[in-house]
């Protein structure tokens, strides 16, 4: 069964248990979609209210993006759990021979990229929520304010769960060049996120 096809009670079992996936990884994409539904719920009610007409076709705009979101990333929570399996699936190759430990060395290789990149477009995706979320506290109907900035919150925190997830995997990849990029794109991305959540964190408390 698909995690997300789970009740929330048996998907925290599941995470409580001595099973390691799902983990962080997928922790992070239920987050940052959970972020993205608040958005869209901040749109949603603001569409439709006549007092916010103006703000209408922006937050249709931004429901229908948040929308998209939400089923990207709750693949990418499908996906995250998947690469750790393909990691241990390779890991456990046999290696009594030079052709079967080149064999296992290949598919680890191949793993911890997959391993490398689900985490990294989670991250990425929540890039796309804080944003959103911004456009949801400016425009957005002015009762759910605090659900917007709860959505960049959650996507904050998201962010560095995922970020966290692909550094831990650099470590094991070979192409040094392609890891040291990776980590400066990863602190870069991040580091946008914390600049622009913490941009809905002060508007929020401002109209509180």
């Amino acid at each position: 069964m698909k995690l997300s096809e789970l009740t929330v009670e048996g998907f925290t079992n599941e995470l409580a248990s001595e099973s390691p996936a799902p983990g962080g990884g997928s922790v992070a994409a239920l987050a940052a979609c959970l972020g993205a539904s608040l958005t869209s719920m901040v749109a949603s009610l603001t569409v439709g209210r006549e007092k916010h007409r103006e703000n209408w076709a922006a937050m249709e705009k931004t429901r229908e993006e948040a929308n998209e979101l939400r089923e990207r990333l709750l693949e990418l929570m499908e996906e995250d759990t998947r690469a750790f399996n393909a990691f241990m699936t390779a890991l456990r190759m046999p290696k009594d021979t030079d052709e079967q430990k080149a064999d296992r060395s290949r598919a680890m290789q191949t793993a911890t990229r997959e391993a490398i990149d689900v985490p990294l477009e989670t991250l990425k995706r929540c890039s796309d929520v804080v944003r959103l979320a911004a456009e949801a506290c400016e425009k957005g109907n002015p009762n759910a304010v605090t659900d917007a900035g709860t959505a960049a919150a959650l996507a904050r925190a998201a962010a560095v769960s995922a970020a966290y997830n692909v550094r831990i995997n650099l470590a094991g990849l070979k192409d040094e060049a392609a890891a040291a990029k990776t980590a400066a794109e990863v602190s870069e991305i991040v580091a946008e996120i914390e600049k622009a959540s913490g941009e809905v964190e002060l508007a929020v408390e401002k109209r509180l």
